[in-house]
Formats: structure tokens, C-alpha cells, sequence
């Protein structure tokens, strides 16, 4: 992980404006949100395992879940996750009726970022912090 300086760190702003301003820019919201906090992701590569560039936020009032809901942007940074290839050795399956995990853990989930996408990385940081400041 590569923590960015940024612009947009401590900055309040309605998570819908934020998901209409990034989402065209190519970002998502990362599958791993809570109530109270979620990520922006943008993925660089996904070649050998997965390198994004992350956009922390955090609820400062109400949930992510309602409407009108005001979010902080933490620390940008970038991660790397590299992932098993072949079969999870680790599988939780359950019992017959219960559903199960089909996901492998990763290999690495702090694997090093590739050098030649740190200066993609920022240039994408900058380009978000133009297109939330405009």
C-alpha cells in the first residue's frame, strides 16, 4: 500500500455528487462498504493479481444506504492484491443447505506495487481531484 497526498483528503462532500463525478471517470464503489464507511477504487491493472487506486470516505451523517448522506474523503492510496492461482485450498463450503464462499483468498493482499503504475496512480489522483474541485 502507497498512501497519496491529495487535495481532497479531509474534504466534505454528498456522496451522490461523488459517485456522479467519479463513476463516468471509470471508479466504482469497492464491494467491501459498511454503513458508516466505503472506498472508491479504480483498477489500474489486473495482469498479475489487481492494483487500484483507493479513495477512502467515510458517513458523517446518517448511513451510505440513505439518501443525502454527507462523506469525508480519507487518505488516497495505492494496493496491490495478488491472488492463488488454481484452487483455493482454504474453501469453506457449509452444509447443504447454507451457501458457500467461492472466492480464494488472496496470496498477497498487500502484495508491492508494480513501479511502472505509480505514476498512472497519480495521475489519476490528480485527474479526480480536478474533476471534485471544478
Amino acid at each position: 500500500m502507497i498512501e497519496l497526498a491529495s487535495k481532497l483528503e479531509g474534504e466534505l462532500f454528498k456522496l451522490y455528487v461523488l459517485e456522479q463525478t467519479l463513476k463516468p471517470l471509470g471508479y466504482v464503489i469497492g464491494g467491501n462498504w459498511d454503513y458508516d464507511h466505503g472506498f472508491f477504487d479504480y483498477k489500474i491493472n489486473d495482469e498479475v493479481g489487481y492494483q487500484f487506486l483507493r479513495i477512502p470516505f467515510q458517513a458523517m451523517d446518517g448511513q451510505l444506504d440513505s439518501q443525502g448522506t454527507t462523506v469525508q474523503i480519507g487518505k488516497p492510496y495505492l494496493l496491490s492484491h495478488k491472488y492463488q492461482i488454481g484452487l483455493d485450498d482454504n474453501v469453506d463450503v457449509g452444509n447443504i443447505n447454507a451457501s458457500f464462499n467461492q472466492f480464494a483468498e488472496p496470496q498477497d493482499p498487500d502484495a508491492q506495487f508494480p513501479d511502472e503504475y505509480l505514476s498512472l496512480g497519480k495521475e489519476l489522483l490528480k485527474e479526480a481531484e480536478e474533476a471534485l474541485q471544478s
